[in-house]
């Protein structure tokens, strides 16, 4: 159990992760039904690079005038191809924006404490890298087989070639590989969540994994 549970004045704090297309979207809108607050770090992201952003001139100044576009805003589009082939580049770009993030998600937080919300859930493909994952009570990692991810994808409206592209670029291992990033977080408890059965199945599994969460805290 992590340190944050010795904490009990503030709501349960639920990692959220895994492959595209594997169901988080669904898992998010059941824990909204449950009574929780759910935080996107991704949509955060975007938060703190909108336009008139202080950090965006930090991102000029290290990726250059070809990642801004000509109405000011961040093009995500050229910054991406420069950043995910280069790995230290990728390093420098979350050393501009992750602690931006973290500190709209301690507002969030503060926020949903005051409110009393049982639990929050923080989405986000990178929990470590961000430095959420220690912060978490428990992370949910999301699961299902590729078929099914690539079924979810195309339902999505998806073209096969993006969809094949898509799943090409996170990996076939990632679950395996978020796991090991995610097991070296000591203290911190890691549960697998597939979602390869129906919606019905599925909440019965969020509603158990929520209720084994919140049960120290009850105690």
């Amino acid at each position: 159990m992590s340190q944050a549970h010795a904490d009990r004045d503030r709501p349960l704090l639920i990692g959220l992760t895994g492959p595209i297309g594997c169901g988080k979207s669904a898992i998010v809108a059941m824990l909204r039904e449950l009574g929780g607050e759910v935080i996107d770090a991704d949509e955060l992201a975007r938060q703190v690079t909108a336009p008139g952003a202080p950090v965006l001139a930090d991102i000029r100044q290290r990726f250059g005038d070809s990642v801004v576009a000509a109405d000011g805003s961040l093009d995500r589009a050229a910054l991406a191809g420069l950043v995910f082939s280069d790995p230290a580049a990728l390093a420098d770009l979350e050393a501009l924006t992750h602690p931006l993030v973290r500190r709209l998600v301690d507002e969030r937080l503060e926020n949903a404490r005051r409110d009393r919300v049982p639990f929050v859930a923080v989405e986000a493909i990178k929990l470590v890298e961000g430095g959420l994952a220690r912060r978490c009570d428990v992370i949910w990692l999301i699961d299902c087989s590729p078929a099914t991810q690539r079924q979810r994808l195309l339902s999505r409206g998806l073209s096969e070639t993006d969809a094949d592209q898509r799943m090409a670029a996170q990996g076939d291992d990632l679950v395996d590989r978020l796991a090991l990033q995610l097991k070296d977080e000591a203290g911190v408890v890691v549960r697998r969540l597939s979602t390869e059965g129906s919606l019905v199945a599925t909440r019965a599994l969020v509603e158990d994994a929520l209720a084994d969460a919140l049960e120290p805290l009850l105690g």
